[in-house]
């Protein structure tokens, strides 16, 4: 569809050490009133492999988004910490690349004007015009819409806006992607050409990524490794592996025997209803 970036990372010298790990980490926020934080994510822990793309499952109030942030540098964790390639992380930083699941586009700018927002950040990198202009076209041609770029987000189709989100977040060249649910709002065939492209864009660049989602099909569909969160306050209560290469088939039978699994451990997670 697009030719390769030009700017992307070449795969880790030590593909067994870790681009991204948590140790130990808890979250929370404070409550109205009173001096203890209510804590939604305990104790987590885990490793992120370059090429590696891992979902994250759970009910809703359980942390995840959370979580992403606080991998980002968003948002500080009570306890535990996060690094980089072994560097603790005290804030943003620019191997990470957050994608929202609002494309959260600026309406007054064009599609390349939207994808170019950003790179002159604090904490991104000095670049050059050229240098900027090179790395927000290739940003462009890899999502697929060059001949849209200077179309403005209300001459976007749902599918296009989110891709043109994707493309900002990969203009900053980042080796770790971090997806809060960005494909939740599309209809099934935008969804399955999202899916499709995140899967070309870590192969083709061995680009991490981690991506919440709700969808166990899609986790099923696209990761490396599943992470379940439960309980209360959040934590880890099971990981899988599916053992398939991509693309995978949907209708795959050792896929559904996973998607009963993992169906069974998140029912079981959810707290007992209380009798009416």
């Amino acid at each position: 569809m697009t030719a390769a970036l030009a700017f992307r990372n070449e795969p880790s010298e030590d593909p067994a050490q870790a681009v991204l790990s948590a140790e130990s980490l808890s979250l929370g926020y404070a409550q109205t009133g009173q001096s203890q934080h209510h804590t939604v994510l305990s104790e987590f822990s885990l490793e992120l492999h370059a090429g590696e793309i891992i979902a994250l499952l759970g009910p809703s109030g359980v942390g995840k988004s959370s979580l992403l942030r606080a991998l980002c540098g968003l948002q500080t964790a009570q306890a535990g910490h996060v690094c980089v390639h072994g560097r603790v992380l005290a804030g943003p930083d620019p191997a990470l690349g957050f994608v929202f699941q609002d494309p959260c586009l600026l309406p007054w700018l064009t599609l390349e004007e939207n994808v170019r927002f950003g790179l002159d950040f604090r904490n991104q990198p000095h670049l050059d015009a050229a240098e900027r202009d090179l790395r927000v076209q290739q940003a462009i041609a890899e999502v697929g819409l060059s001949a849209a770029r200077e179309r403005y987000p209300d001459e976007l189709s749902g599918g296009m806006a989110q891709r043109t989100s994707l493309a900002r977040t990969l203009a900053r060249n980042p080796e770790i992607l971090l997806l809060d649910e960005p494909f939740s709002a599309l209809d099934e065939v935008t969804r399955s050409e999202m899916q499709t492209l995140l899967l070309q864009i870590a192969t083709r660049h061995h680009t991490a990524a981690i991506l919440v989602t709700h969808d166990i099909d899609e986790a099923l569909l696209l990761a490396d490794r599943i992470l379940l969160i439960g309980g209360q306050p959040g934590h880890l209560i099971g990981q899988w592996q599916p053992d398939r290469a991509h693309p995978r088939d949907e209708t795959d039978p050792h896929l559904a025997a996973l998607r009963i699994q993992i169906l069974q451990a998140l029912r079981a997670s959810r707290p007992p209803r209380l009798p009416s």
